[in-house]
């Protein structure tokens, strides 16, 4: 091999070495400052998550940080061992793995972070520890009873339609298994947050097997009825059994409030999305006013299937859609039966009803416990903090049934959930 040869190879390999380490330093570095990425929440926005939550998710993170971390390390090994330049470019392509676990992990921090920094308002952040307790008793008013532990949940505010949940256990960017569940609600709904109880009844459903349970009982349940129903409903088991968590734990408020997030043009009322886990809209809300007929018997949700029918007529639906409503809708009282009625493995051969009672959330139940507080209802500790989920359920009622009265019931709503957030462990024992 010539002189001149030699030297270009050797400069060929100089030139890699040199962009190697500056890659990896580069990525190397990123990893270190995650930590000032994690600092762009500043501890007043992390002092507004309960202790064991935050304490939890700095683990989580923690431990995603100190990987890369660890990943990174084992990159600048391989580099600081390299001879050839078969080493260089095996640590090259090391280097772009590096890069991309880098970029899942930041994602993970940004999620988690961006979650925490909704909280720096003081008054949203209070709004939010209410959303906290709120979401903690209803999964743990299902979750003790059948002897399972409760898991951190913390709640956060984002744009948009529709609420989520990320569980505990679902793979995050980087690869680990969350342990935080985390519940995205939205802004024009915050509120009327009922649908937090919806997201916690998927969490309840994921934890305890809910969803497969449910969804063999429609198909075995079913099957004797019309079969376009038992071959489509078992489909949307895991979000009619979310609202008829949402329904257990608030009652009616549950019902309108979907009604008034799912409402739009006929397009959106009357879509169908094969595999997609959402009902359509339009028998959604039928099923809600279906659990209330069932357990309240006669009242204003008949006035809301009248309205949504009227406002959303049949006739609009494209001709699939509407034979599949046509179809479903006689099975919707069975579906409910079904939901909340029917002993299920998950709950320990239980109901749901046994489980969480939509009796306590009645609309004669609601009023008796207004009457019984009078004016402390909204501005005494001990109801406040007792029977956060029972007031939420009351405002939501309210808001459906006394619209002219809507802007002082949310204002009500407002000031009790800031009092909740702020109430301080001492507040909350002696409550």
């Amino acid at each position: 091999m010539s002189n001149g040869v030699v030297e270009l190879a050797e400069r060929a390999q100089l030139g890699l070495k040199r962009q190697v380490l500056r890659q990896l330093n580069h990525w190397e570095g990123a990893a270190q400052r995650l930590d000032d990425f994690e600092a762009t929440a500043p501890p007043h926005a992390w002092a507004a998550l309960e202790r064991y939550v935050g304490v939890t998710l700095r683990a989580e993170l923690k431990e995603a940080r100190d990987q890369l971390r660890r990943e990174a390390l084992a990159v600048r090994a391989a580099y600081e061992a390299c001879r050839s330049m078969a080493d260089l470019e095996r640590v090259a392509a090391q280097v772009e793995r590096l890069a991309d676990r880098y970029l899942q992990t930041e994602l993970l921090v940004d999620f988690y972070v961006g979650a925490v920094r909704s909280r720096v308002n003081p008054e949203l952040g209070a709004q939010l520890r209410a959303c906290d307790v709120m979401a903690e008793r209803a999964v743990g008013g299902a979750l003790e009873r059948l002897g399972r532990r409760v898991p951190p949940i913390m709640t956060y505010f984002k744009p948009g339609r529709g609420a989520s949940i990320l569980r505990p256990g679902t793979r995050l960017w980087d690869g680990s298994l969350s342990r935080v569940a985390a519940i995205k609600l939205t802004w024009h709904n915050r509120l009327q947050p009922t649908a937090l109880t919806h997201e916690c009844g998927h969490l309840v459903a994921g934890l305890t097997g809910w969803n497969d349970d449910f969804a063999r009982a429609l198909r075995t349940r079913l099957v004797d009825s019309v079969p376009l129903a038992a071959a489509q409903v078992p489909a949307w088991a895991s979000e009619i059994a979310a609202d008829s968590f949402a329904f257990a734990c608030t009652g009616f408020a549950a019902i309108a409030t979907l009604a008034d997030v799912v409402s739009g043009h006929s397009a959106q009322v009357f879509r169908f999305i094969e595999r997609d886990p959402h009902p359509i809209a339009y028998l959604r809300v039928l099923l809600g006013v279906e659990m209330c007929r069932r357990f309240y018997g006669m009242g204003p949700w008949d006035e809301l299937a009248d309205g949504w029918q009227a406002l959303h007529p049949l006739a609009d639906a494209p001709a699939f859609v509407a034979g599949l409503i046509v179809a479903i809708t006689p099975v919707l009282p069975r579906i409910v039966d079904l939901a909340l009625l029917t002993p299920m493995p998950a709950f320990a051969w239980r109901r749901l009803a046994d489980i969480v009672d939509p009796q306590r959330v009645a609309p004669a139940a609601l009023r008796q416990m207004r009457r019984d507080a009078g004016a402390a209802a909204f501005s005494s500790s001990h109801w406040i903090w007792s029977e956060c989920l029972r007031l939420t359920a009351l405002s939501g009622l309210r808001y459906a049934t006394e619209p002219e009265s809507g802007p002082q019931i949310l204002q009500e709503q407002e000031n009790w959930m800031v009092r909740l957030g702020n109430m301080t462990r001492q507040e909350q024992q002696a409550a």
